[in-house]
């Protein structure tokens, strides 16, 4: 069949021609919308772009205004100690209410439950599976043991570091563990054949921590090479080198809002960083000593830090200060939280202390024995970890030892009664 030419002429005719037809309705006379079309479209557009946000709480400002008639009787508000007429400031309009401290909520205290012994080394680092069925230890036997969490028992031992094995994490998303360790190795492990598939190669010293995120295919690390590192999981490329801080980077955390992810230091400071754009949103530089773990809470978006002068509580996006919890008077190595608002820091003597997240209250101390054939110097809490049922807290121990604690069922608030005594009245963010 022969294909009809036609001349170019033609064709650009035919595509005005076509182009008129379709944009004729926009030279002739405008449709006239009738109201009801215009408020449905309006209020599908309103629901669209405005949705989240139409039924916000009321701001406390607005709560607090106080009305004041003028000369004609009209009520106009004033903000809080202030007239309407000339702005002057007069206490008298509004009820001052006197600073309350909120009382602590009560927790149950935890007990020793389970010692798990067989690293030949100290137990630096430990992460819980998803399923909860068992946990993984990293030490500086080199090696990394995977526990049955259940019984205690020692399920598998892997080898393949060639110094302390300093960070291990569990994916949620796919059936790999990850470690770092003091031989700047960073691994990814693949729990169904039991052996490295992925080494990540870029860190110029010992890497301290690792974290994944929650949500994206990204593991972070950090290093005494003073930078954090962000890898693709998948192509092992080094997305970002997050620098800025002078010393060592021990921990890091991530997670799915902003800031994506945030680095703890020995240079004394707390680092919130731009995950899209690899640099620093906010760097927090309230503590004096080096800060070696970070907590994130499960349900609020506050944090926490852990350092030798102070554990200091935080507000997400920007790391406004909230309130100090001071008493563990020790290098702090270690800190988790849980949704009941339990803090647990472990520090370098081997003292856990236990907070009320909400007050900072320090609701127990303990201080477990070294197990026989260590020595007394030999106890120190390295990692500290709830599992995903947040019944039981495992510890990561000096003396070549995994504790294992659980609540004490039998206490009440009658046996174990609150002892609090605010020094004094903290001005509470939340």
């Amino acid at each position: 069949m022969d294909v009809q030419k036609h001349s170019v002429h033609t064709l650009v005719f035919r595509s005005l021609k076509r182009t008129h037809d379709m944009f004729v309705a926009d030279h002739a006379k405008p449709v006239v919308l009738d109201d009801t079309s215009h408020k449905v479209k309006m209020a599908a557009k309103l629901r669209a772009d405005y949705g989240a946000i139409l039924h916000m709480p009321v701001l406390k400002e607005g709560k607090d205004r106080t009305p004041v008639s003028d000369l004609h009787g009209n009520k106009n508000y004033a903000q809080p100690g202030e007239s309407s007429r000339g702005g002057t400031k007069n206490s008298s309009l509004v009820v001052r209410k006197a600073p309350t401290m909120p009382k602590p909520q009560w927790h149950a205290p935890w007990k020793l439950f389970r010692v798990i012994s067989g690293h030949l080394g100290w137990v630096r680092s430990i992460a819980v599976e998803p399923g909860n069925q068992w946990f993984v230890t990293g030490a500086g036997d080199r090696t990394i043991k995977i526990w049955d969490l259940a019984s205690g028992k020692l399920k598998l031992s892997l080898t393949g570091h060639i110094s302390t094995v300093r960070g291990v994490a569990v994916s949620t998303r796919s059936p790999y563990l990850f470690s770092c360790g003091e031989d700047k190795q960073v691994k990814c492990w693949d729990l169904e054949y039991n052996k490295v598939i992925r080494h990540y190669h870029g860190h110029l010293s010992a890497v301290y921590d690792l974290d994944l995120h929650p949500t994206i295919d990204v593991l972070v690390t950090c290093s005494r090479d003073a930078t954090a590192r962000v890898w693709d999981i998948r192509s092992k490329a080094n997305v970002h080198t997050l620098s800025g801080h002078t010393n060592t980077v021990a921990t890091v955390r991530c997670q799915a809002a902003e800031p994506q992810i945030i680095t703890g230091s020995h240079d004394s400071t707390i680092r919130l960083w731009d995950l899209i754009a690899g640099k620093t949103r906010a760097t927090l530089t309230n503590h004096k000593k080096s800060v070696r773990a970070l907590a994130l809470h499960p349900r609020q978006y506050t944090f926490a830090s852990g350092s030798a002068d102070n554990i200091k509580q935080w507000t997400f996006p920007d790391g406004n200060f909230i309130q100090n919890l001071s008493g563990h008077n020790a290098i702090i190595n270690a800190m988790a939280v849980n949704s009941d608002g339990v803090l647990v820091s472990g520090a370098d003597n081997g003292t856990i202390h236990l907070w009320d997240w909400r007050t900072g209250y320090n609701f127990q101390r303990i201080h477990a024995a070294v197990q026989p054939g260590s020595l007394d110097s030999e106890s120190g809490i390295f990692a500290c970890v709830f599992d995903n049922s947040e019944s039981r807290l495992i510890t990561a121990e000096a003396d070549k030892t995994i504790k294992v604690y659980k609540e004490d069922d039998t206490a009440t608030e009658e046996s174990h009664p609150i002892n609090w005594k605010p020094e004094i009245l903290k001005r509470k963010r939340f």
